[in-house]
């Protein structure tokens, strides 16, 4: 049994690509896409006919709704090929509007419906900004599912648990990038990998506090920068993973053990912690890693949104 094969024994395992194509090889139950690996996928000369159909049947409604309608058309193809959720991700300069965000939400399930996708097979993305876990709560309270994405800290994790989100998407080897640029010469490749992993440490936190308290939102590791550091989230509730590195767990017989089990995290000493606004603003601010992160992250699918914008414009 390969190591893909067996990581899927324990997790369930997510593709992280807007390319659709690639999906069926490793047969992931999910399916997860944002601005930047649309933007990537619309680039190659298979997918451009995508874009350029969008905008010849969509070409007088304003850019944003084009935009979203490009998007739920990559989710429906990339739905025929997997049997699971596809995450759809909300503009990010909305990241600070909680009713913006909550409306496109809306709209975004909206045009899904409209292709004869039932709303439980989508996940609405959205930053993991104070704004964006109150929108992402509306949207639950309304039965749309959300996946909390940008997500750096403890604190965006206890927000998102008290707001009753779906999902979380805590981001393993940007945390990873992060430590290790900090470090500088000073980093222990060896010392700090596997179980170690600064990233990996921050998923488990999560995880052990969601599972001793019961909290049912769903963790999915991401942002990963190799095997490692998804064997050592291994038994993670799912993990969201890039082709290449797919590919790598799918040429190795090493074996795989479970390194996440609720029935630890049962039995572990916790303390239950709750953030209000200003709480969890403070608690954000601290975490030097988490702030910068954070607003790197939304900076770029910002930037990402724009370009996909111009190549929509001129197509």
């Amino acid at each position: 049994m390969n190591q893909l094969d067996a990581l899927k024994q324990f997790t369930t395992v997510v593709a992280d690509t807007g390319d659709f194509r690639q999906l069926a090889q490793y047969q992931p139950q999910d399916a997860t896409t944002n601005p930047s690996l649309i933007l990537k996928a619309v680039q190659k000369p298979e997918y451009a006919p995508l874009l350029t159909q969008t905008m010849e049947r969509h070409r007088k409604v304003a850019l944003d709704e084009a935009m979203d309608r490009l998007i739920v058309r990559f989710g429906t193809e990339i739905l025929q090929t997997i049997p699971g959720r596809v995450s759809t991700e909300v503009d990010a300069r909305l990241s600070f509007d909680s009713e913006a965000t909550l409306a496109r939400g809306e709209r975004l399930i909206a045009l899904y419906k409209a292709e004869g996708i039932a709303p439980e097979r989508v996940l609405i993305k959205v930053a993991a900004t104070w704004e964006g876990i109150q929108a992402a709560g509306q949207l639950q309270q309304r039965g749309i599912d959300t996946n909390l994405t940008l997500l750096f800290s403890f604190c965006q994790a206890v927000a998102c648990g008290q707001a009753q989100v779906k999902l979380i998407s805590p981001f393993v080897g940007r945390i990873y990038d992060w430590y290790k640029k900090s470090a500088g010469t000073s980093w222990d490749e060896a010392a700090r990998s596997g179980a170690n992993d600064p990233g990996v440490q921050s998923v488990r936190q999560i995880y052990e506090y969601y599972k001793h308290y019961g909290i049912p939102t769903e963790v999915m590791g991401a942002s990963f920068r190799n095997t490692g550091q998804i064997l050592a989230l291994a038994g993670c509730d799912l993990l969201t993973i890039s082709p290449e590195l797919l590919a790598q767990l799918a040429t190795s017989d090493q074996p795989v053990q479970r390194a996440l089990d609720p029935a630890h995290a049962k039995s572990a000493d916790i303390p239950r912690v709750a953030y209000d606004e200003a709480q969890f603003r403070w608690a954000l601010n601290e975490d030097a890693m988490a702030t910068e992160k954070l607003a790197e992250g939304i900076r770029a699918f910002a930037a990402d949104a724009i370009k996909l914008e111009k190549l929509m414009q001129a197509a």
